[in-house]
Formats: structure tokens, C-alpha cells, sequence
């Protein structure tokens, strides 16, 4: 793929986070595509990946990600990216808090023939977990 196809591509993703829309966002994923998720675990294959966004959008509704950098090296891409979220259904066992959270992170993907082959998921969820009530901190002295 070209630079600027791969530039459409995250576009598109962009697109598609902004109106929630977990069908356009598996859309984007090869049929055969796999996604590496600290959230949802190791998914192959289109509708995997979109129930997985489906499961997003049901526990964190307004879920704004924003992808602030693109880093493109052939056909792998690094998208740099922040996430604002309010925590509403259940997550790992725990009941929806209506608690507010921000993270960062990066998704490292292989693009080719238009789609998204692989996706690494990369962010800081234990800060994810403690900003929602899941786990608990005590900061070191």
C-alpha cells in the first residue's frame, strides 16, 4: 500500500471512532485479520474484531479516541493515539462506575490490499483499571 492509501485508511478509522460505529471499524480489518487486545485478548477474523468494537461501545459509549501521530514505514504503521472514556458496563467483572478516565497508547499495525492484516493494541490498562475502580494504587515513596 501506498503512503497515501494508508493515510486514508486511518481516516477512515477516524471517521468511523468518531461515529461509534463498530461495523465500519471491522470493516477496515482484512477478513483473515488478527488484533493482539489487552482489553478483549488475541481476535482473528473480521467478526471477532467487530464484536469486539460492538463490546467497546456497550461498556465505554462514549469512547473518543483520537489518533494524534502516524508513523508509516512501508506497510507497518504505528498510530500514536488518546483515549476519554466514561466506564458504563460491566468490565471485567465490574459493574459500570460512570467513572471518567483518559489513557494513551499506540496500535501498531500491517497494512496490505486496503485492510488492517495485524493490529497490536499497546496502552497503559493498569492505569485503565485503577481510573475505573477495577484495581487500586498507592503511589511508591
Amino acid at each position: 500500500m501506498t503512503r497515501e492509501q494508508i493515510v486514508a485508511v486511518t481516516q477512515a478509522m477516524q471517521r468511523a471512532w468518531n461515529a461509534k460505529d463498530p461495523v465500519a471499524l471491522a470493516t477496515l480489518h482484512a477478513d483473515d485479520g488478527v488484533v493482539y487486545s489487552p482489553m478483549f485478548g488475541n481476535l482473528k477474523g473480521r467478526p471477532a474484531v467487530g464484536e469486539a468494537y460492538r463490546s467497546l461501545f456497550k461498556i465505554f459509549p462514549d469512547w473518543d479516541l483520537r489518533i494524534e501521530d502516524l508513523l508509516i514505514d512501508d506497510d507497518r504503521v504505528a498510530q500514536i493515539f488518546a483515549v476519554n472514556a466514561t466506564h458504563v458496563g460491566d468490565f471485567m467483572g465490574l459493574p459500570g462506575t460512570n467513572r471518567r478516565f483518559e489513557i494513551h497508547g499506540v496500535r501498531l499495525c500491517t497494512m496490505g490490499d486496503g485492510f488492517i492484516h495485524t493490529e497490536r493494541r499497546l496502552y497503559d490498562f493498569t492505569s485503565l483499571l485503577i481510573q475505573v475502580g477495577a484495581l487500586r494504587s498507592k503511589p511508591a515513596r
